[in-house]
């Protein structure tokens, strides 16, 4: 897995590239908690180039949620594909996670 972040007006992008799962989720996990710490209250997990999601990924997102909406943020996911947002779908998660079709919308929203 890649990772790229990337500041955007009040938004912290962070583009994954490649798998989330068991063995990349801490690096994701140390990368969120790095923006955080340096003062991001609104990010966008960009998911275009994501080609998988295992529950250990589906976790770190939920984490981090938990943590910027108590900060009074908030944790976007743009860009899902279909075969990933069907795990959304099942896990329930599509209820919890604000989903869009693009960074731009998320960061409109």
């Amino acid at each position: 897995m890649e990772l790229s972040i990337e500041k955007r007006g009040d938004f912290t992008v962070v583009s994954i590239t490649g798998r989330l799962d068991t063995t990349t989720a801490p690096q994701l996990n140390n990368e969120l908690e790095k923006v955080e710490g340096d003062g991001a209250r609104s990010v966008v997990i960009d998911c275009e180039n994501m080609d998988y999601i295992s529950s250990s990924g589906l976790r770190v997102l939920l984490v981090h949620l938990k943590k910027l909406k108590g900060a009074g943020g908030k944790l976007l996911l743009s860009n899902i594909k279909d075969s990933i947002k069907e795990i959304f779908v099942v896990s329930g998660f599509t209820s919890i996670f604000s989903i869009y079709d693009s960074v731009d919308d998320a960061m409109a929203s």
